[in-house]
């Protein structure tokens, strides 16, 4: 039988406590739910906030009716989370588990309530709550957001690995076509549970500052070539990681110190250049080793790097010394035909491509700072002599080599700071192409830099001249540059043959599949309307291209709804950040007030590129999904703001009307403003052009609200720089996320089958070879801090299955 009484012994204190708790809970969700109100959002916040302080003073005066206010407030928040969510994981957490969490308070109260019954009802109750709250806890490390469809398998033959170039990756993206395929099956999805660290290798240059490790080291012959953020580079042993030779530039650079990758050249030898032939009666001399080349000696086999001064330069691939028969000592000046370059303004940031008997050299400008910023003019130089050319500047057609004396090439012109990737057989090289200076105002612009912004171009290998180009954004004023490698793959053209396509992932998350031999889409591509309203003397595009034939990833449209937060009260900050802000969806043009946009100019894809598994026709693509906003500064106000910073802060764009005040849409406890997942990791499949599979891409453990790091394998997924790599094995690898790992997915599925913990983060593109010695399979990630993260390293880990005894 239930006892009745009027009083609990320190009942009436705990009421008016947790009265007061609800009190303190409610006044900000008022507060700033009469904002949302009045910018013309959710009603709930404001509501449920006056609901929940009356229920807190009612508690307090210790009225059982205070419970019940509460109840139905908890019972109202529900529903509201499910007309608004649906069922989403990640969308709930913070609409329901603070709530949920005060609903066991208040039932465990209820008992000390005057006259209240001791029932074991509310005791029930809780207890479901709570093991609510902990199904909700281990919910939390599974994935969510997880996409698997079945797709038909192409069926093509796998290439032995003693086939595949001895086991080599000899360009940044393992071939001239940038697929980051590998055909060696040694490691597959039966035993890469066991792959353990073969060995380590540390290169003394730890990144500090703006300085990234973004290194995918080539592997040719029996050697293992990396690079370090200051260039240097390092010959190493593939088996053991020891050094066979060190090479340091002594390269300096004001910012953005990072080395993608060095390239290879070993010209094809004349039959006057060929060794002399054996003996005539085939018996084998004896011959000393070869002593080191010296500096006066002509190189055979080259290492071609360039540095963050703006450096080109050969290395003896075999000892290390610089070729003296390439350019002066083995080096060329890349700021010849610039004119002037400030400071940090003009070098090098991916691997040089080396095409025939060419080097295809690009460059990195130093964005947003001015107008008339060095050229983007790309140029090719004999890989034997160092001797320009040809040189192709956008600006001036009429300049084939160096420019006129006392000229430049076209300043202010896009460039090429990706890789490109070329078709030796159709004897064209692509070009992605960045944006003309400065990125967020296009008003000055020359007709030359609206043809080529953001663009794919093919150009003729041997002269150099223009064959297509096609544009992926129209007057680009969002930082869209064209980031990642071209893929060159054959897809099935549905009349029983192929077609040479070219697959272009970009920062909006469109993907367009190009027929490389004149530029005209392969999967469909819209002209779709889109926002207008620049600023006075700027303009936007009326359309712009939808890659509508082929999946967009991450390119949902922002709602008020989507925004998150790790409690209702970051989220309904974000709420209101959104409102206040200026959102018409992409392509938002930039003005005086704060504008949203998404997809982000990190992307989206960005320079880790993606991979296509050759043997099922599949791509492979990462994805980042984190908007920023920005504000464009009148020029006074922008001039006394500060100094232009690389990309998130203020840009000055000097030269123009305006400068740009950007950075990513966070919480003030440094959580993204919008619901998860923050990057993932998706299958498409070629022949179909469908997803296959789609899973977030890194977990909690490395980071979390104020920078802390949380250990909690949570896979909310991750931002993640840094490309994918596959294998015939059946494997995906990739290690760019913000938690400290090397991956290993089914290619088919998107089933996490192994990870492999490391030192620190990585943001750079896992490879994979073959030891000719040991014949053992090794994977390869140059690991030296993930973005955002504070840990730094200087590693080169490999990865290989046990030694056989």
């Amino acid at each position: 039988m239930a006892e009745q009484t009027s009083s609990r012994p320190g009942g009436s204190w705990l009421l008016v406590l947790f009265g007061v708790i609800l009190v303190i809970v409610g006044l900000p969700l008022v507060y700033g739910g009469a904002q949302l109100i009045f910018l013309g959002g959710s009603w709930y916040y404001a509501l449920a906030g006056l609901g929940i302080i009356l229920s807190g003073i009612l508690y307090a005066l210790r009225h059982k009716t205070g419970f019940w206010l509460y109840a139905l407030i908890f019972l109202a928040t529900i529903a509201w989370a499910l007309w608004e969510t649906g069922l989403a994981f990640w969308p709930l957490i913070p609409r329901l588990v603070a709530p949920t969490v005060l609903a066991v308070l208040a039932l465990l109260l209820l008992p000390a309530f005057p006259y209240s019954t001791r029932k074991r009802g509310p005791f029930a109750v809780a207890g479901l709550l709570v093991l609510a709250l902990i199904a909700t806890g281990i919910y939390a490390f599974q994935p969510h957001e997880v996409t698997r469809n079945t797709f038909a398998k192409v069926e093509k033959p796998v290439v032995p690995a003693a086939a595949a170039s001895a086991g080599d990756w000899r360009h940044y993206g393992r071939t001239p076509a940038g697929t980051r395929y590998a055909p060696f099956d040694q490691i597959n999805k039966d035993n890469v549970s066991g792959l353990e660290v073969a060995w380590t290798f540390r290169s003394g240059d730890t990144p500090a500052g703006s300085a990234q490790d973004q290194n995918t080291p080539l592997f040719v012959g029996d050697t293992l070539y990396t690079c370090s953020p200051t260039n240097i580079v390092n010959a190493l042993n593939p088996d053991t990681g020891e050094v066979k030779w060190k090479f340091d530039p002594q390269a300096k650079a004001p910012l953005w110190q990072r080395c993608r990758g060095v390239s290879y050249y070993e010209p094809v030898a004349t039959p006057a250049e060929a060794a002399p032939a054996a003996p005539a009666d085939g018996a084998a001399t004896a011959q000393p080793a070869a002593p080191a080349a010296p500096a006066t000696a002509a190189c055979t086999a080259r290492i071609v790097m360039t540095t963050i001064d703006a450096r080109l330069i050969e290395l003896d691939a075999k000892t290390g010394e610089p070729c003296a028969d390439f350019g002066t000592n083995g080096t060329v000046d890349l700021k010849q035909g610039m004119g002037e370059i400030k400071p940090g303004f003009y070098f090098q940031t991916s691997a040089p491509t080396v095409m025939r008997d060419l080097i295809l050299i690009g460059g990195w400008v130093w964005d947003n700072v001015e107008t008339g910023e060095p050229s983007g003019a790309v140029r090719a130089f004999s890989a034997k002599t160092g001797e320009l050319v040809w040189a192709w500047d956008l600006g001036n057609p009429a300049i084939t080599k160096l420019p006129p004396e006392g000229e430049s090439y076209t300043r202010g012109t896009p460039n090429v700071w990706s890789t490109p990737a070329y078709d030796d057989a159709l004897g064209l090289v692509y070009l992605p192409t960045g944006n003309a200076t400065p990125d967020f105002w296009g008003g000055h612009r020359s007709k030359e830099a609206e043809e080529y912004s953001s663009s794919v171009v093919a150009l003729d290998i041997a002269t150099g001249r223009e064959r297509w180009k096609f544009q992926t954004v129209h007057h680009d004023i969002w930082d869209y540059d064209v980031p990642s490698q071209p893929a060159l793959y054959d897809v099935p053209d549905g009349k029983g043959g192929t077609a040479p396509a070219l697959i272009q992932v970009t920062k909006r998350g469109q993907i367009f599949m190009l027929d490389r031999r004149d530029g005209k889409p392969i999967a469909e591509v819209e002209e779709k309307p889109v926002p207008q309203g620049a600023m006075e003397g700027d303009w936007t595009s009326a359309t712009q291209p939808y890659s509508t034939g082929m999946p967009s990833i991450g390119t949902e449209p922002f709602t008020e709804a989507r925004m998150w937060g790790a409690t209702p009260f970051d989220q309904l900050y974000c709420r209101i950040a959104f409102k206040k802000m200026r959102y018409d969806g992409e392509f938002t043009p930039p003005r005086t007030d704060y504008s949203l946009i998404y997809p982000g100019y990190y992307g989206g894809m960005n320079w880790g590129s993606a991979s296509v598994d050759e043997a099922n026709g599949l791509l492979i693509v990462n994805d980042i999904r984190m908007p920023q906003f920005v504000t464009l500064l009148p020029r006074e106000q922008a001039d006394n703001y500060g100094p232009s910073a690389a990309h998130d802060g203020l840009g000055t764009q000097l030269g123009t009307p305006y400068g740009a005040l950007k950075n990513g849409f966070m919480s003030p406890l440094g959580v993204p403003c919008h619901q998860p997942p923050y990057g993932t990791i998706s299958a498409i499949d070629l022949k179909s052009r469908q997803l296959v599979w789609q899973v977030p891409a890194g977990t909690l453990e490395d980071t979390g609200p104020l920078g802390m790091k949380t250990g909690l394998q949570i896979p909310i997924g991750m931002p993640s720089l840094g490309g994918p790599m596959t294998t015939s094995g059946g494997l995906v690898f990739y290690a760019g996320t913000q938690d400290y790992y090397l991956r290993a997915i089914d290619v088919t599925t998107g089933e996490e089958l192994w990870k492999g913990r490391l030192p620190v983060g990585a943001q750079a593109t896992p490879m994979t070879y073959t030891s000719p010695e040991t014949g053992r399979q090794f994977v390869i990630i140059s690991a030296g801090g993930a973005r955002q993260s504070p840990d730094r390293g200087d590693y080169i880990v490999a990865y290989a299955l046990p030694k056989k005894n």
